[in-house]
């Protein structure tokens, strides 16, 4: 589980085949005991699981599923990717809840300034955004951000300087792809709404007590 507060910007080293997928390595300036072999940790956004820790460096292997799903499938030696080791117990919920379970990719459409700030308009399938709600979480490429506007093609986000300035985000441009994690309380609400969850809260709960 993570937060969706990028620690750190680290670059593909290497990438090789395997039967299964892909072998990524990743450089990293994490500190050199913050991961270890078995840990789990947010690939822009992918939740992969270290193989082997090297100096300054760390290993996993990535499947054809996630890079078929993914922009993992799109890296190369030197693409950049933010990095998030999992949450501990005694840290801070800096962000919202994030799985590093990616739900799919989104287009980004347009940046434009807001004073210091820039506003992302991204393009994302009917699947994800029945999910975008306004000011909901999202996770893009493992950074927390919050829904600033939701349209018919895809939704809008403000990122401040410090975000751009601290992760892959502030090099993106339009037409490039990001990865997309919703909401999982959404993901529950509508389960529920929509009958999956064997009763709860139902549009017809919702009606019965004054709700709709």
């Amino acid at each position: 589980m993570f937060t969706g507060i990028v620690e750190d910007m680290g670059t593909v080293a290497s990438l090789s085949p395997l039967r299964a997928g892909m072998e990524i390595t990743v450089a990293t300036g994490l500190p050199p005991d913050g991961l270890a072999a078995g840990d789990s940790v947010a690939v822009s956004g992918v939740c992969l699981t270290v193989t082997r820790k090297g100096a300054g460096t760390f290993t996993a292997d990535v499947s054809k599923e996630t890079l078929s799903k993914t922009t993992l499938g799109e890296m190369r030696p030197g693409s950049k990717v933010n990095l998030e080791r999992a949450l501990t117990l005694s840290g801070r919920l800096g962000g919202h809840i994030v799985y590093g379970h990616v739900d799919g990719t989104g287009t980004i459409r347009d940046i434009r300034p807001l004073g210091e700030a820039r506003v992302f308009h991204i393009h994302a399938d009917p699947s994800i955004m029945k999910f975008m709600v306004y000011k909901g979480a999202v996770t893009v490429d493992g950074v927390s951000l919050t829904v600033s506007a939701v349209r018919q093609d895809g939704f809008e986000l403000a990122l401040i300087p410090i975000t751009l300035e601290r992760s892959t985000l502030g090099v993106v441009r339009p037409g490039g792809r990001v990865n997309l994690e919703t909401d999982i309380v959404g993901k529950y609400v509508l389960k529920s709404l929509e009958g999956g969850g064997g009763g709860g809260v139902t549009l017809d709960f919702l009606k019965n007590h004054g709700y709709m």
